[in-house]
């Protein structure tokens, strides 16, 4: 029997729906978002009929009853994946993953599959055809022997196919392919990927099986499709870089089993997806010609410390209103820097263009890289390069202050085994220092003013 239909308008920012068109989305008040979606009316009969039940294992129990013991993780055979995933893929979880085109989301998952030996991984391409795999899976070393490929737009065949060979961990590339026949929807709409993703979100917890699921970003870099996507998911990961550079970072947006701090760096090479382990050396600049605008900040990012070079570039404002601009860092943290630096210190930069770069295409959120973003700043605009073997670490307050930051063994421990001769660190980090033998040499500096007089006489 055919089904009626009828026309709703969803909003594309958070997915609320309407009767009626509307120029802003009642609910987000975003404008031009309401999309139009024709739906099948379902009677109770035929909405029973098409549900899709992997094994029903939901039971009511007290919670004194449920064992509190560490679940066990699948183990990716990545390093770097497994430290921001916590340790590894938790059963029974939910994992989206997101990037530009061509960052290497695709070979980051097949590279995982191939790696997970002992497993029975079933790979679900709604994009490539078996051959394209094929032919990137031959470049990838294996770590095991073979695994499951099926190349299907259809979720209800999927879970045709799930049921037959029954797997350890589904992969699904991309969520923004893939269709439900009973809803009235093109692929990559709000309302397929809506129910695709309650269907497998209703599996994974249902059966125990991991999901491991890539998605489409947008122009401005979210992930694409409906809020509601990244609430129903588990961990969001994402894979940040420039696409024509050879590194790539992946980090960990939420993660409801483990920190959402974590950083993975990797390389893209010919033969897929190589483990950075000493990100601090492929982010300094080879050579011992000093450049005048760049400072070296010890910065951390979840649990590894790592040094990171930031350049600055000061310039005369060729038009009337001066630029500021900032790669990796926040805008707005940069203005304060620079207001701090002109009252407290007294450089005028109100008519000089300001760039600010964080070198290796990182975007750092440790306030400690606050002292070197001033401390290049200043070496640009005075054209006198930092001596080479000097490092930094501290938060720069609005009162010209140089605050204490955390972890502050790390980062000394991190300079001192790349060579660095000399850290600036916060006085108030001096507490439990005293004793510690170190062969770099160690200052001390309590404000901003300080810190120049060290670095520049």
């Amino acid at each position: 029997m055919a089904l009626k239909s009828k026309s709703v308008y969803v909003c594309s920012a958070c997915g609320h729906e309407t009767s009626k068109w509307f120029g802003q989305c009642p609910a987000c008040q975003e404008w031009n978002t309401m999309e139009e979606e024709v739906r099948a009316v379902e009677t109770g009969t035929q909405k029973k009929n098409r549900a899709i039940s992997y094994e029903n294992r939901a039971s009511v129990q007290k919670l004194s009853e449920i064992s509190a013991n560490t679940e066990h993780r699948f183990d990716t055979g990545l390093r770097e994946l497994n430290r921001v995933l916590g340790g590894g893929i938790v059963p029974g979880s939910l994992v989206l993953m997101g990037g530009e085109p061509g960052i290497g989301k695709s070979t980051l998952l097949l590279q995982t599959a191939l790696r997970l030996a002992g497993r029975r991984l079933l790979y679900v391409s709604g994009e490539e055809s078996e051959r394209q795999i094929k032919l990137r899976a031959d470049r990838i070393p294996r770590h095991t022997t073979d695994i499951l490929l099926l190349c299907e737009t259809r979720l209800e065949k999927v879970f045709d196919h799930v049921r037959e060979v029954r797997p350890d961990i589904l992969v699904v590339d991309s969520i923004q392919t893939m269709a439900l026949e009973t809803v009235e929807a093109s692929p990559g709409s709000v309302t397929q990927i809506r129910e695709c993703a309650a269907l497998l979100l209703k599996f994974a917890k249902e059966s125990g099986v991991p999901v491991l699921l890539v998605g489409h970003i947008t122009k401005e870099g979210a992930i694409a499709g409906p809020k509601v996507l990244e609430h129903i998911v588990d961990t969001v990961l994402q894979f940040e870089g420039d696409r024509h550079n050879m590194y790539r970072i992946l980090r960990s947006i939420k993660n409801r089993f483990g920190s959402t701090a974590e950083l993975g760096i990797y390389e893209m090479r010919g033969d897929g997806l190589r483990p950075v382990d000493n990100p601090s050396e492929l982010l300094l600049t080879q050579g011992n010609e000093p450049l005048s605008g760049v400072a070296i900040a010890a910065a951390i990012e979840g649990i590894r410390p790592f040094l990171i070079e930031t350049q600055a570039l000061v310039s005369t404002a060729a038009y009337g209103t001066p630029q500021r601009s900032a790669t990796g860092f926040d805008l707005r943290r940069l203005n304060m820097l620079l207001a701090v630096l002109e009252k407290r210190v007294g450089f005028k930069l109100v008519q000089k263009d300001v760039f600010l770069n964080i070198a290796g295409g990182l975007r750092v959120t440790d306030p400690a890289i606050d002292l070197s973003v001033i401390a290049a700043v200043l070496s640009s605009n005075v054209d006198t390069a930092i001596e080479r073997g000097v490092c930094m670490a501290g938060e720069v307050g609005l009162s010209g202050e140089i605050r204490p930051v955390s972890r502050i063994g790390q980062r000394i421990s991190e300079a001192e085994k790349l060579g660095f001769q000399r850290i600036l660190v916060p006085e108030g980090n001096l507490k439990g220092l005293e004793d510690r033998k170190a062969d770099i040499e160690i200052v001390p500096v309590a404000r901003v003013e300080h810190a120049l007089r060290q670095l520049f006489g």
